[in-house]
């Protein structure tokens, strides 16, 4: 179940979240979401 939680994001931090969550909407042409991304890029380095 997901939570929402409200944090303060760097600007270098974002644009490399947003990159991310473009190409991945580009390679797999599919909807994905800027949480999405955070979520998979947190689950990738914990």
């Amino acid at each position: 179940m997901s939570r929402r939680v409200t944090v303060m994001i760097d600007s270098d931090l974002d644009k490399k979240i947003r990159a991310y969550q473009s190409k991945k909407i580009q390679k797999e042409n599919i909807t994905f979401s800027y949480s999405k991304a955070i979520n998979e890029l947190l689950r990738k380095t914990i």
